[in-house]
């Protein structure tokens, strides 16, 4: 007898939790979230059911949309932001649900932290007493912008992305157009020799006369 309602037991336990699940009901959730300070939208944030392998994140606008279940745990999650949660409630009537989430900053104090140029005071004292330093901030200006110095620093900056982008764009064409060859010559394209004739006879080159704009007297 005793046997039997341990095996009852059994059966029930894992009975219940199941018809649970059954009787949740998946609802669509749907929301933006705003920061604590601002109350401006908040682009990017995580956005995860508890226990679950589902989740979102935020758009630029700060709008999300989910599924989940009734009494589920969401849990939003961002840099330089507290971590919080929000519990579903049960028994909705709608299979639809929407909310607005606030998020707090995290902010975190550290501790004052003081960077010296020297390891010493005494080396520090001997490079500030022996530094050729000039008399004012225009012998400095033009120390710092003479040609040497502009090379130098025009030597160690990297090319823009616009300007690689260019400089790829250009090789690629090259590739294409020439076959990774010579350039072509233009002193031997017909084409180019029959333009040149036709404006030689329609006297393009010929120099014209200087025009007195100013006004008489």
């Amino acid at each position: 007898m005793r046997y039997i309602l341990i095996i009852i037991f059994l059966i029930i336990s894992y009975v219940a939790p199941a018809q649970e699940d059954k009787e949740k009901k998946v609802i669509q959730i749907t929301g933006a979230i705003a920061e604590g300070d601002s109350l401006r939208s908040m682009p990017f944030v995580h956005i995860t059911v508890k226990n679950a392998r589902i989740g979102t994140i935020s758009d630029y606008y700060g709008f999300f949309s989910l599924v989940a279940n009734e009494g589920d745990t969401v849990e939003f999650s961002s840099v330089g932001y507290h971590r919080n949660q929000y519990i579903l409630p049960n028994n909705m009537e709608d299979n639809s649900y929407s909310i607005i989430h606030v998020m707090i900053k995290d902010t975190i104090v550290l501790k004052e932290f003081s960077v010296f140029p020297w390891p010493t005071r005494e080396q520090f004292k001997y490079a500030f007493m022996h530094e050729d330093i000039p008399e004012n901030g225009e012998t400095r200006a033009r120390k710092n912008l003479s040609r040497e110095n502009l090379m130098a620093a025009a030597g160690g900056v990297r090319m823009e992305g616009s300007t690689t982008y260019k400089y790829e764009l250009q090789n690629r064409y090259t590739q294409l157009y020439q076959g990774e060859g010579f350039p072509p010559n233009r002193l031997l394209d017909p084409i180019a020799w029959s333009k040149f004739i036709k404006a030689w006879k329609n006297g393009d080159f010929k120099k014209k006369e200087n025009i007195n704009y100013l006004p008489n007297d």
